[in-house]
């Protein structure tokens, strides 16, 4: 445990966060190595060179001058033993190598596969145009039932013949001839020159990801060129490439297309496509549509894996790096397989406190769908792009530690253990470069000199959740490119875990059944939950009813009560009935005496000691009385503070360990159970008896210091103030973006019979540093603004001393958000209680 404990405490640079920096102006050796040494001072290890827009088109992409740049970025990290992860592509989306690959080969621009539509008004003679001869694909007749409706058992297909389409309608029904045509999307990137960008006249084109030739190209123009500059830096500096978001078709593409490529109808059929069904793709056509879109999408997943995903995956394994990056969708779950550390992207503010964004819909699901499909195909490491255009109200630069600390949590609780800060900005430059998928995340904001804090905190969080085992009992049946979350709300909002288990995982033979319980790597689960019963087919079915037949809870929701061809599984008919259903099977690890939706918990064994991580997501105060289901004695790891401690206030016996707990808006924190091994280690259930605990610190009295303050831009020159409001709300403060000082004395008397004395900062807009009486107590960067003084407050007169940093919107984008110290501002002072 001293080992462990040292891990904790002073975390390993290999749990740095990797953030994207930015390269997005005129790039020179000498502010490379400054900025490098920069982070490095604030504990960041490593970081992703990421070519951006503002690089100046004198540094082409890949040239000899780009490479010295990249070569003394990398030189420079290894003298500092810093690790360097190399990006694939200028800018982004992955896969065109800078519009190289197209340049290469015309031919090997994006496709699509277009539709045109011929009513049919009896018989109808089509000559097609030369081009059209090309890329004809094929002719089908349809017959219509509606406009955007057909009945799909009528389509046929339609010869060819001497450069004709001929077709007569077989009745008096409305028909159509459709023309299925191979073509260029017309699909681009954004590149790294001003006037290479989405709407402007030069973006890069996109190259065809399902082409393998295309592909090799794409390989070829990046890949082995990094490794002929810096083969040498291969597997020790450098440590990974990240693939970022690869668009079949590209950006700014035709509208109407299907994704498509040169010769690929024989890969369509061979995956037991019909032709007759390319129809569907378009056209609505009863219970059949969603079964034949959902092939059709397979099948692309599938050729997107031959011609991107695994030669570049090869590629990496061959070179002794990890490929790294993250696919288009958020619940792409079963390209993760290729990727030596597999990732995700929180952006845009897809997912977020408000709005049940946390919870609800596709993006809630990209934490798990990282860190689960790491859990079962045995990788380490998995990550997240996170932070980016994240800010409230469509405001990027309003993005705050506030919002920070809330994505960091929602990660690290969900199990991802590698961030990938986006971003760190080379040059703010003109609006062009710190408006450009803003904000500046490190050097450039606000946070930046209390940064080595934060990359503590992430270090901390991610050693945890590393070579750790997930300790739940409950699986959720996914999809490659669907993870469902309806049905697993309810159970982050009563504290159950869970993990996405991908359906080719279970039908494999690395998923086992031994006795009751399904085991895949390290996992070993009781219960499997499937909230979508289109799962459930021929090719799953025999193992799901060998699972039932062993013992193992087979759940599915099955609100219309449909015919399920399993016997003995659990019918779910609401959502709402879940948590009833698996309280039945499960016995919970944690629970507590006053529900509260707003925690969330992970429980994990590292070197087969138990902590639980919990996470305040909600917005106020949780109190409540904890029971782990676990016997033994108590500690508290503090990630955030970097500290731990002992607790007594508990009561261990045959019903577990049951504890109160008081947990701060955007406070996190980590329990290690230290095991009663003179009892059975067994779980067991237990009703909780709050009365049983004193109750936390009482407030005894408070002081109401919010008049008599002095304001000013620097400590030499402070004027007294009437009252504490809001920058913007003073003529003179009104724009002003910077640090602000306010300094107030005041008398205080018994001090020394307070159990606890807290200062309470009330509204701040929106980082405070404190001082009292020529002591620094540290910042704090979210609401609330508590600081315990009790150690640095004296009986008698006192000097306050308040540094408020307001947030950058104000500056780059004329938001006008409240800044300042706005109060009230109260001394509290407690008398002593039992509260954990």
């Amino acid at each position: 445990m001293g080992e462990l404990k040292k891990e904790f405490l002073q975390p390993s640079e290999e749990y740095t966060p990797i953030p994207f920096w930015f390269w997005n102006d005129d790039l020179k050796e000498g502010e490379i190595i400054r900025q490098i040494n920069d982070f490095y001072s604030k504990g960041v290890n490593g970081f992703v060179i990421h070519p951006r827009i503002g690089i100046p088109k004198e540094i082409p992409y890949l040239s000899d001058r780009f490479m010295e740049l990249v070569a003394c970025a990398v030189e420079e990290a290894d003298r500092l033993k810093m690790k360097v992860v190399l990006y694939d592509e200028a800018m982004y989306p992955s896969g065109s190598a800078h519009g190289k690959v197209v340049k290469s080969n015309p031919n090997y621009a994006s496709k699509g596969l277009k539709m045109v539509e011929y009513p049919c008004r009896g018989k109808v003679e089509i000559e097609l145009k030369e081009e059209e001869k090309k890329d004809l694909v094929v002719a089908l007749a349809v017959k219509k039932q509606s406009s955007m409706e057909i009945e799909p058992q009528s389509t046929r297909e339609i010869s060819f013949i001497n450069g004709k389409i001929i077709f007569t309608p077989p009745d008096s029904e409305q028909w159509s001839i459709l023309l299925f045509l191979e073509t260029f999307t017309g699909g681009h990137i954004r590149g790294i020159h001003f006037g290479e960008d989405d709407g402007e006249e030069n973006p890069p084109p996109s190259s065809d990801l399902l082409n393998p030739e295309a592909m090799q190209a794409f390989i070829q123009f990046t890949h082995d060129r990094y490794f002929e500059v810096l083969g040498h830096y291969f597997g020790n500096t450098i440590i990974g490439m990240f693939t970022d978001e690869p668009s079949i078709m590209g950006r700014g593409r035709m509208k109407g297309l299907q994704p498509w490529t040169g010769e690929f109808l024989s890969f369509y059929q061979a995956q037991g496509n019909d032709i007759k069904d390319l129809p569907i793709l378009w056209f609505e056509a009863g219970e059949e549509t969603k079964i034949k879109r959902k092939k059709f999408k397979e099948t692309i997943n599938k050729r997107l894996e031959q011609t991107y995903y695994q030669p570049i995956s090869d590629w990496c394994e061959k070179h002794k790096i990890a490929l790294t990056g993250h696919p288009e969708g958020s619940d792409d779950i079963g390209v993760l397989k290729y990727f030596h550390i597999p990732a995700q992207d929180v952006v845009w503010r897809w997912v977020a406190p408000e709005e049940g964004k946390a919870l609800e819909g596709q993006h809630s699901t990209m934490g798990k769908c990282s860190s689960d499909s790491a859990r079962h195909r045995g990788k380490r490491r998995n990550g997240n792009e996170c932070f980016a255009c994240s800010g409230k109200n469509g405001i990027d630069w309003s993005f705050s530690m506030d919002d920070m600390k809330w994505y960091m949590d929602w990660l690290f609780v969900r199990g991802v253990n590698l961030l990938f800060p986006h971003a760190f900005f080379y040059s703010i430059r003109g609006e062009r470069r710190y408006g450009e998928r803003p904000p500046d995340v490190g050097p450039n904001n606000i946070w930046w000199s209390n940064y080595k804090k934060i990359s503590d905190y992430m270090k901390r969080m991610s050693w945890l959740m590393t070579d750790s085992i997930n300790q739940t009992s409950i699986a959720v049946l996914c999809e490659a490119q669907y993870l469902p979350w309806k049905t697993v709300k309810p159970l982050y909002q009563n504290q159950i875990e869970f993990n996405y288990l991908e359906n080719e995982i279970l039908q494999s033979s690395a998923c086992k059944i031994e006795a009751d319980s399904l085991i895949i790597e390290k996992q070993r689960y009781n219960v499997l939950i499937i909230e979508d019963m289109d799962m459930i087919d021929e090719e799953n079915t025999d193992k799901l009813q060998q699972m039932i037949d062993n013992g193992i809870n087979v759940v599915v929701y099955n609100p219309q009560n449909e015919k399920v061809n399993l016997i003995g599984y659990e019918k779910l008919s609401s959502i709402n009935e879940i948590v009833p259903l698996l309280d039945k099977m499960i016995v919970r690890e944690i629970q507590l005496g006053e529900p509260n939706e707003d925690l969330r918990i992970s429980h994990v064994t590292k070197e087969n000691q138990h902590f639980y991580l919990l996470v305040n997501e909600g917005e106020e105060q949780i109190q409540s009385t904890l029971r782990l289901a676990r016997e033994g004695a108590i500690e508290i790891w503090d990630p955030w503070n970097g500290c731990i401690k002992e607790i007594n206030s508990q009561i261990v016996g045959e019903k577990g360990t049951l504890m109160n707990l008081t947990l701060d808006r955007r406070e996190s924190r980590i329990i290690r159970l230290l095991l009663d091994t003179s009892t059975p280690k067994q779980i067991v259930p237990v009703d909780i008896d709050s009365d049983r605990f004193t109750k936390e610190d009482q407030l005894n009295q408070h002081i109401d210091i919010s008049t008599g303050w002095y304001m000013g831009k620097n400590m030499d020159h402070l004027e007294p103030i009437d009252q504490l409001i809001s920058w913007t709300k003073q003529a003179d403060t009104k724009e002003y973006t910077g640090s602000m000082f306010y300094k107030k004395e005041f008398s205080i008397s018994d001090v020394k019979k307070q159990s606890k004395i807290q200062l309470d900062l009330g509204e701040v807009g929106e980082i405070a540093e404190l001082f009292i009486n020529d002591q620094n107590l540290g910042v704090k960067m979210w609401k609330p603004y508590l600081f315990d003084i009790t150690d640095y407050i004296q009986e008698g007169k006192n000097t306050i001393v308040i540094e408020i940093k307001n947030s950058l919107a104000n500056h780059f984008s004329k938001s006008n958000l409240d800044s300042g110290l706005m109060g009230p501002v109260q001394v509290k002072m407690f008398k002593e209680g039992g509260c954990l």
